[in-house]
């Protein structure tokens, strides 16, 4: 029996079961994350590291956010998807944007409750937030990809545009997640699903070819790559004049990254394993890594431990030092003391009544979300 004949998601009552091969990619991808932040301290001395760091943020991130826009839903919004994005994205971020607060009140600076402004990685709830709200909208026009592409290269040129409310990376990386959603529409995974592993694995080799030239690229130029300012365009978080540069052609530059993204997205997917591995049950738990993490390497990137010229093998020692912490933070013990923070029910603040007097749907109690259902989009339900 081959791999394609993998379980399939099927309806079962209100749940639905998970296919392997997006937890295997939603595992992988969020630890690719957790290595590029846990490495960032070294890459100002080690050639090395800057390119490891290049070449997880070649596609690391356009992974996260094409899984995420791949489970997002386009129909118009019910009373369950409004309330899953207060939830899922909205609650979690004031709790943990107002932790941070403290955090950085307890070792001596100044207490700024700002929440328009995202503390290191919140921004991407910000960003989700948003674009779950405007994917219904975006895909009531034709051509919705190319929109999307479009709006991310204007973004670039405006240098009004800046971090609050995570706008930068918001519409610098929105077409990663209209992307997820157009394969999405074209049913890829019970293509992908019901080929034989022979052809698969002809998919994979040209995948391996791919990442094995980026691989070689990029440390073979990594003087080029470091004077053209290439780790801040991956980031999408600064307009071109912002990097440094103000010529109209700028553009191009961040279209050429955004396709080159995409591809790398999908054959990352296609090296995906199809049937359940040991981190497959991983899968679920993206979220509480992501939110996670960043307090474990806080100390890391707060002191001078990693600064300057280090020995060869401490690269090797960060990237095992992480992938450790995101098996860590995927146990089902860590979970259940972090629920009430990474996934808060908060019952109490929503309405009882089913509906309002003029009629606005409010979802009733037995509609609610099965317990331990994580957020849809980081460990989505399907």
């Amino acid at each position: 029996m081959d791999e394609a004949s993998l379980q399939r998601t099927t309806g079962t009552g209100h749940r639905k079961r998970r296919v392997p091969l997006w937890d295997n990619a939603r595992w992988i991808a969020i630890t690719l994350v957790v290595v590029g932040h846990g490495i960032l301290p070294l890459i100002a001395e080690d050639d090395a590291a800057y390119s490891v760091y290049l070449f997880i943020y070649s596609f690391h991130v356009a992974v996260f956010v094409t899984v995420s826009g791949y489970f997002a839903k386009s129909g118009p919004p019910n009373a369950r998807a409004m309330r899953q994005v207060l939830t899922d994205i909205v609650f979690p971020y004031v709790i943990f944007e107002t932790i941070w607060t403290i955090v950085r009140f307890a070792l001596g600076g100044d207490f700024v409750l700002d929440y328009t402004t995202a503390s290191w990685t919140l921004w991407f709830l910000i960003a989700l937030a948003i674009w779950r709200i405007a994917l219904p909208y975006l895909v009531l026009l034709r051509y919705p990809l190319l929109i999307a592409i479009a709006v991310s290269i204007g973004a670039g040129y405006a240098v009004e545009i800046d971090s609050t409310l995570a706008l930068t990376r918001t519409f610098g990386m929105f077409p990663f997640f209209v992307f997820g959603w157009k394969l999405r529409q074209l049913r890829i995974t019970d293509r992908w699903l019901d080929l034989r592993t022979a052809v698969t694995w002809r998919w994979r080799a040209g995948a391996i070819a791919l990442f094995a030239v980026l691989l070689v690229a990029l440390p073979m130029a990594i003087e080029t790559w470091r004077d053209l300012r290439l780790r801040r365009f991956m980031l999408y978080d600064e307009s071109y004049e912002a990097i440094g540069y103000d010529e109209p052609w700028s553009g191009a530059i961040r279209l050429f990254l955004l396709l080159l993204a995409m591809l790398l997205a999908v054959a990352f997917l296609v090296l995906m394993p199809r049937r359940t591995t040991p981190f497959t049950a991983f899968g679920g738990a993206t979220m509480y890594i992501y939110l996670l993490h960043s307090f474990v390497l806080f100390p890391l990137r707060e002191t001078p431990i990693l600064e300057g010229p280090q020995p060869w093998w401490v690269l090797p020692a960060m990237i095992v030092f992480c992938v450790a912490v995101s098996v860590v933070l995927s146990l089902k013990r860590v979970r259940r003391v972090f629920r009430p923070l990474v996934e808060p029910r908060a019952r109490w603040l929503f309405r009882p009544e089913p509906a309002t007097a003029t009629g606005t749907i409010v979802l009733p109690e037995e509609a609610l979300p099965p317990a331990g259902a994580g957020p849809e989009g980081a460990s989505p339900r399907d």
